[in-house]
């Protein structure tokens, strides 16, 4: 998969679980300040990329931004 194609699963799963516009999702922008997502939603949007992509993810991986996201999915699709 390339990293494109994960930032856009991403970008899709981001706007389902937090109801926020798809062109506020960017891969600078900051899952917490700038996308108010709370704990709770990254531990479910980590979920949910692990049900689709079925690879296996820790929320508490110090993703800040979608741009950690995308990395670190985009590492365990590599390894797996």
């Amino acid at each position: 998969m390339t990293e494109q194609e994960i930032f856009d699963k991403v970008k899709d799963i981001v706007v389902e679980q937090l109801d926020v516009d798809a062109d506020k999702v960017k891969m600078d922008s900051d899952i917490k300040d700038d996308l108010e997502a709370d704990s709770l939603d990254v531990f479910e949007i980590m979920n949910e990329l692990e049900d689709e992509l079925d690879i296996k993810l820790e929320a508490d991986e110090g993703v800040k931004t979608i741009k950690d996201v995308v990395e670190y999915v985009k590492k365990e699709v590599d390894a797996k």
